[in-house]
């Protein structure tokens, strides 16, 4: 079969057999499915096998494994899928110091890398590459807009932590980026850290006048259980990954009210978004996070270039590009560094019935792409 790895890297049986066999997509998913940060990959999973299964394509295969969240796990999957399974396209990956462990090899050796989730300042910059897609954001972009959304609501002192990662260092600096005024304290946490006792006795004692925090997966359910009985009363923002359907039932009526920031949110109004929220309660009985909205656009992305391409790398790339589907996030298109263009909300945590999710109140940044773009030299 021809495939679209074998048209990339110019082989000569990929010339031998185009005029005989159809075009055939294999993905290789390398997502966290056990551990602390599971219900993130369980949601990226879900999401994009929602799409997949959901067109009933037979010419796209998925392979599926476990990164554990560990950087030495994933170069692992990775290679074997490269090497043993002969995939065309990787995807799947949450955090972001296992993409920087996974994506630049894979793009050097001509496969495309389509990102779900993690997107890390390195790779909108000095090392982007044509063959790789952030179909989900920039790292910063969440946390630029809870700095927006926090100097509008007249914040002035407010204390920043995340933990001490590629994605954390983003998420400060996005907050930073579009913050105006004074920070009480900054600090880096341990990733995977479960104990903020030292951490909230710092905000308790700093005189901030809020908290913005980035601790997604288990870390945010431990700080906002721990921080709710500390009877530090300050007002919390974060991004949507701290505030994500998972985080809100393991916290409860502790996070209502809580503004949270976030480039899809399930009551968008967009024809693409009521049927996979539809689609997603109905096939897994529960409200779908931002991971699975980002899943699922991925894949609908990937189906997109594959309907398009017909085979041919340089056209399958230009497909990606192109960015032809029914984005549930609505209005989206790429910037020049392959990083999204799109709105940035603010959410409020709410009870429906008795579930807690999140609600749009206002839109923090309009179409925003990213700071990295003068970077990006392809």
């Amino acid at each position: 079969m021809t495939t679209l790895r074998s048209l990339a890297m110019g082989t000569a049986l990929a010339a031998l057999c185009a005029a005989t066999a159809s075009a055939e997509v294999k993905v290789g998913m390398i997502t966290t499915l056990s551990g602390g940060g599971a219900g993130l990959g369980i949601d990226t999973r879900d999401g994009f096998m929602l799409a997949i299964e959901g067109a009933g394509r037979d010419d796209v295969e998925v392979v599926i494994e476990d990164d554990q969240q560990k950087p030495e796990i994933a170069v692992q999957l990775a290679d074997k899928m490269i090497q043993s399974d002969k995939v065309d396209v990787l995807t799947g990956i949450v955090w972001s110091n296992l993409a920087m462990a996974v994506v630049p090899a894979a793009t050097a050796q001509g496969l495309f890398y389509l990102s779900t989730n993690a997107a890390p300042a390195q790779l909108a910059g000095a090392g982007c590459n044509p063959n790789y897609f952030s179909v989900s954001y920039q790292n910063d972009n969440l946390h630029e807009g809870a700095g927006a959304y926090v100097t509008k609501a007249g914040f002035t002192k407010p204390f920043i932590l995340a933990p001490n990662y590629p994605a954390g260092h983003d998420s400060l600096n996005g907050f930073k980026r579009f913050y105006e005024g004074e920070l009480a304290g900054e600090i880096y946490t341990t990733l995977g850290q479960t104990d903020y006792a030292a951490e909230i006795a710092q905000i308790r004692a700093s005189g901030a006048d809020s908290v913005f925090f980035f601790l997604p997966g288990g870390m945010g359910i431990s700080f906002l259980k721990q921080y709710a009985d500390s009877g530090v009363d300050l007002p919390l923002v974060g991004p949507a990954f701290s505030f994500d359907q998972g985080i809100l039932q393991a916290v409860g009526d502790a996070a209502l009210g809580v503004k949270n920031t976030s480039s899809w949110s399930k009551d968008l109004d967009n024809e693409a978004n009521t049927a996979f929220v539809a689609a997603f309660q109905e096939k897994y009985d529960r409200l779908p996070s931002i991971y699975a909205a980002q899943g699922y656009d991925t894949a609908n992305l990937l189906l997109s270039a594959i309907d398009t391409a017909e085979g041919d790398a340089d056209a399958f790339r230009a497909a990606l590009k192109a960015a032809d589907f029914a984005s549930v996030r609505g209005d989206f298109s790429f910037a020049a560094n392959n990083h999204p263009v799109q709105d940035i909300y603010v959410r409020e945590v709410i009870k429906e019935g008795d579930v807690l999710t999140n609600k749009i109140v206002e839109t923090a940044i309009e179409d925003r792409d990213n700071a990295y773009l003068d970077e990006c030299k392809m």
